[in-house]
């Protein structure tokens, strides 16, 4: 019976570390590419099509000698450009997990800050 018992607890323990494997050793997914073009795109999308209806408001609103809708299309590119980099840097930052925030990765390992002695 303790014979059975151990065989159990192995099969267990080991069921748990490739458990644990296959989280921090992500491999490469279709969909996760798909997935991170899909947030790429709406980064830059959705302030490219809020500068375009606030100009369409404000050149209604207050006109001017240049074009409204252009000007802020153009920030909005920007600004979404600058969010899509900033979110990419963090993904890259942390090897893609974006499960990991505020902590350090060095060899492998996850740092969380505290005082490891």
């Amino acid at each position: 019976m303790k014979q059975e018992n151990d065989s159990s607890a192995e099969g267990i323990r080991r069921s748990a570390e490739r458990m644990q494997r296959a989280r921090d050793e992500r491999g490469f997914s279709p969909l996760r590419g798909i997935g991170v073009f899909g947030m790429i795109g709406w980064s830059i999308a959705v302030p490219t099509v809020v500068g375009a209806f606030l100009g369409v408001w404000l050149d209604r609103l207050v006109p001017q000698s240049f074009s409204w809708p252009i000007a802020l299309i153009l920030a909005g590119i920007v600004i979404g450009i600058m969010v899509a980099a900033s979110w990419v840097s963090k993904e890259v930052g942390n090897g893609g997990d974006s499960r990991v925030e505020g902590s350090e990765r060095k060899n492998g390992d996850i740092k969380s800050g505290g005082d490891d002695k």
